[in-house]
C-alpha cells in the first residue's frame, strides 16, 4: 500500500544502482530474446505484423515503473486521457520522452536510436545523474547507451544474454539438486540427436523442444513421433550447415502432468543480495492462461520451497555477475509437489510491471488479478469511449475495487499508422488489473468487463 519504505521502486534502483534515489530512465524493450537469439538456431515459426505491433508498444507498461524522479522513453505518446485516469487515482508518473518516427514493428530502442532529437535529450539526462534501464539488455540498448552517454544499470548484454537461456536455466538447476522433468540441455548437434534419440524411446510420456530463448509460448515443438523428431532434427542441421559450425541451444523434456502454473519474482543486488518481492499463480481457463491471481494460494511448505529456490538461485546468479529483476516460471504436480524451476527470466517479467499498483491500491485482504482481454475493431478506440464503456468498473479509490488499467496503447497499436483504414478488423489487448474482495467478486467484475466490451464491439458500420 502507499506510504510502504521502501517501495519496490526504490529497492529496484538500490539494486541496480546502489542508491535508492538514483533517476532512472525506463525503456520497455519487450521480448528482447529476439535479439538474444540474433544468430541462433531455431524451430520454424509464424510471425504476424499487426502481432509484431501490439507487443513492441507493450512498452507503455514501463510508464508504471518509475515516479516523478525518473524518465521513460515510449514508441509514442499515451492517450492523454489514460494519463489523466492513472493521475487522478494519484498514481506519480515518470517524465515521458517520445520517439518521433516510430515504427511499429520496431522496439522502442530501435526506435530512439532512430531520432537525435532524442538522443540528444537523453544524453542529457546522462548529465543529470540518470541511469538507464530496460526490460532487458541486448547489444540494441547498449549502443543507445553508448550513443547517449547514458550508464546501464545492468550487467552487461553478453551476462544477459547468457543467464536467460534455457539451457542455463536447466544446468543450473541440475547443479543445484532443483527437482526437474526428465529432459537434456543439448549444446551441439549431437547432444540434440541423443536427446530425440532418447525421447523416442520412452513411448509412455511426451516430449518436448524449446529453443534457448523462445518466448511468449514461441519457439516450442511436442515431439510426438520420431518423424517430427527427424524433420526438426533436419532443419536445425541445415542451419548449423549455413552457419558452420555444430553448436546449438536447446532443451528437450518431458511434458508432465502440472495442477498449476506459478510465477515469482527476485531481486538481485551489485553487491549479491537477495530480495525475494513475490509469487503469484497463473490462472488459466480451457488451457489458455488467462492472469495471473495475486496472491497466490500456496501452502506454508510450498511457499517454503519457492523462498528457498530463489534465495539460492539469486546468489547463483549474482556468482555469475548477474543483478537486477529476476523471474521464475514453476509448476505444481498433481500431488501438491514443486517444480520450482522450469525456467528463468533474469529481466523483467509481466508482474514486475504490477508491483506498483499493488503497492498502491491493493489493500490487504484484497485478491488481484491481472489479465488482458482481446478485441478486434475496425476503427481506433480512444481511452475516454474505453472509460464510459466501462463506468462504474474502473477503479476507483473509494470502493478500492475495479479494473486498473496498465496499458492502454496495445488497444490500437496494430491499426495503421498513416491513416489509412485497415483492410480487416484489427487485434488488440487491453490490459489491467482487477481488484476485487474475494475470488467470487473478482469473478463478477471480470465478466462484466468482458460483456461491455463484446457489447460495444464496433461494427465497421
Amino acid at each position: 500500500m502507499s506510504g510502504t519504505s521502501p517501495g519496490f521502486r526504490e529497492r529496484l534502483a538500490t539494486a541496480l544502482t546502489g542508491a535508492p534515489d538514483t533517476p532512472l530512465v525506463f525503456l520497455g524493450n519487450f521480448e528482447v530474446e529476439q535479439q538474444w537469439a540474433h544468430g541462433e538456431h531455431t524451430l520454424p515459426r509464424l510471425s504476424a505484423a499487426a502481432s509484431d505491433a501490439v507487443v513492441n508498444h507493450m512498452d507503455e507498461f514501463a510508464l508504471l515503473l518509475g515516479d516523478e524522479r525518473d524518465h521513460v522513453v515510449l514508441k509514442s505518446r499515451p492517450d492523454e486521457a489514460y494519463l489523466a485516469f492513472l493521475t487522478g487515482l494519484g498514481l506519480p508518473l515518470p517524465r515521458i520522452h517520445v520517439a518521433a518516427r516510430q515504427q511499429p514493428g520496431r522496439t522502442v530502442t530501435e526506435d530512439a536510436l532512430d531520432d537525435p532529437a532524442l538522443l540528444a535529450e537523453l544524453t542529457a539526462l546522462a548529465a543529470a545523474g540518470c541511469r538507464l534501464t530496460a526490460h532487458g539488455i541486448s547489444v540494441r540498448e547498449e549502443l543507445l547507451a553508448s550513443a547517449t552517454g547514458l550508464p546501464v544499470a545492468a550487467p552487461s548484454a553478453a551476462i544477459c544474454k547468457a543467464v536467460n537461456s534455457k539451457v542455463y536455466s536447466r544446468q543450473v538447476a541440475d547443479e543445484l539438486g532443483l527437482r526437474q522433468p526428465r529432459g537434456w540441455a543439448c549444446r551441439t548437434l549431437a547432444e540434440l540427436a541423443e536427446a530425440f534419440d532418447a525421447a523416442a524411446r520412452d513411448e509412455r510420456n511426451r516430449y518436448v523442444v524449446k529453443e534457448a530463448f523462445g518466448v511468449s509460448g514461441k519457439g516450442i515443438a511436442v515431439l510426438e513421433s520420431r518423424r517430427r523428431g527427424d524433420r526438426i532434427r533436419s532443419v536445425v542441421t541445415k542451419q548449423a550447415e549455413r552457419a558452420g559450425h555444430d553448436e546449438v541451444a536447446f532443451v528437450v523434456e518431458e511434458w508432465v502432468a502440472k495442477q498449476g502454473d506459478l510465477n515469482y519474482q527476485f531481486t538481485v543486488g551489485r553487491d549479491g543480495s537477495v530480495r525475494f518481492d513475490f509469487v503469484k499463480e497463473l490462472l488459466t481457463e480451457g488451457g489458455v492462461h488467462k492472469g495471473h491471481r495475486m496472491p497466490a494460494r500456496l501452502t506454508s511448505a510450498q511457499l517454503d520451497v519457492v523462498r528457498d529456490t530463489a534465495e539460492r538461485l539469486g546468489k547463483r546468479l549474482a556468482a555469475d555477475g548477474y543483478f537486477g529483476v529476476v523471474g521464475v516460471d514453476a509448476m505444481v504436480d498433481p500431488a501438491g509437489e514443486l517444480y520450482p524451476v522450469v525456467e528463468i527470466n533474469a529481466r523483467n517479467n509481466m508482474s514486475t510491471y504490477q508491483v506498483r499498483l499493488q503497492e498502491h491500491f491493493v489493500a490487504p485482504g484484497r485478491i488481484a488479478v491481472a489479465r488482458h482481454y482481446s478485441l478486434k475493431r475496425t476503427v481506433p478506440l480512444p481511452f475516454e469511449e474505453a472509460r464510459a464503456l466501462l463506468d462504474g468498473l474502473l477503479f476507483d479509490a473509494g470502493r478500492h475495487t475495479g479494473l486498473l488499467v496498465n496499458n492502454y496503447a496495445t488497444v490500437n497499436a496494430g491499426f495503421p499508422t498513416d491513416g489509412e483504414p485497415p483492410a480487416a478488423p484489427v487485434a488488440g489487448r487491453l490490459y489491467g488489473v482487477l481488484v476485487a474482495d474475494s475470488d467470487d467478486g473478482i469473478e463478477a467484475l471480470d465478466t462484466e468487463i468482458s460483456a461491455r466490451l463484446a457489447a460495444g464491439r464496433d461494427t465497421g458500420a
